[in-house]
């Protein structure tokens, strides 16, 4: 084990392995399991009874909670046993018995987590994942492997996400929503298959957005969503009116770059 500087408290009963590095200033709590080729970053707290499986680095003030799982193998059948990833950001908190699976077979093996995370108790990162700053997965919130979630999105509680799912940037999902097609950035979606529901209003005036790109979104919503034509007509009128607005254009390509289809 490898500890930088003199000001890191290890609980004697916790358990490190000699390949981990854990960086200074960090806390590490009763009974916790720290594996081989684990990196912590400094100022992270591991509370009691934590385990961070093997491969994982986690970067800076991190706080992981009381029997959560980081880094475990992923739940894939094809799954050979070879040397995965996990690479945690900055500034996340991860809950107790929230569960985040290393990467699997395929791809680029890796499990990714930007930073400024809130993942919530018994909330599930699968393998393969890629999530962005500052998304929160509320209580029991489930991922399937491979789903791309981007900065500032919610993930409501009880929700499940299927595999390869895109959620975008400023998204509400709801509580107990089941989502199978890729939600569009900045939309409230809830049902127990997911239905649009307008844009997430609250949470784009929480961020401070200005009046005119709302009302310049609800247009493109409106546009998209609400007239009767073809989704790549609907698209280019919104670039030809909205264009010159910076989130327009995430929305647009966006949906442009669905391989599953949109949520509707």
């Amino acid at each position: 084990m490898t500890v930088e500087g003199n000001f890191s408290q290890i609980h004697p009963t916790a358990i490190i392995h000699p390949g981990a590095e854990v960086a200074a200033n960090v806390v590490v709590g009763p009974y916790a399991l720290i594996d081989e080729g684990v990196k912590i970053g400094s100022g992270c707290l591991i509370h009691g009874h934590a385990h961070i499986a093997p491969y994982t680095a986690i970067g800076e003030r991190c706080e992981i909670y009381s029997y959560a799982s980081v880094g475990t193998p992923p739940q894939d059948l094809k799954f050979d046993g070879r040397r995965t990833e996990t690479i945690i950001g900055n500034d996340n908190v991860i809950r107790e018995f929230a569960t985040i699976n290393r990467g699997s077979v395929g791809g680029e093996e890796v499990t990714r987590i930007g930073d400024h995370g809130l993942f919530m108790a018994y909330s599930h990162v699968a393998h393969d994942c890629t999530i962005g700053d500052h998304v929160i997965m509320a209580n029991a919130a489930t991922l399937g492997g491979h789903v791309i979630i981007q900065d500032h999105a919610t993930v409501g509680g009880l929700s499940a996400v299927h595999q390869f799912v895109r959620i975008g940037t400023h998204a509400f999902i709801g509580g107990k929503t089941g989502i199978v097609k890729d939600i569009p950035p900045y939309v409230l979606v809830s049902g127990h298959r997911a239905k649009l529901h307008g844009l997430n209003t609250v949470g784009l005036n929480r961020k401070y957005f200005p009046e005119s790109v709302v009302r310049a979104l609800k247009e493109c919503y409106r546009i998209v969503f609400r007239k009767e034509m073809s989704i790549q007509k609907a698209l280019e009128e919104a670039e030809d009116k909205l264009g010159d607005v910076e989130e327009v254009r995430i929305f647009v390509d966006f949906i442009r770059g669905s391989q599953r289809g949109i949520t509707r």
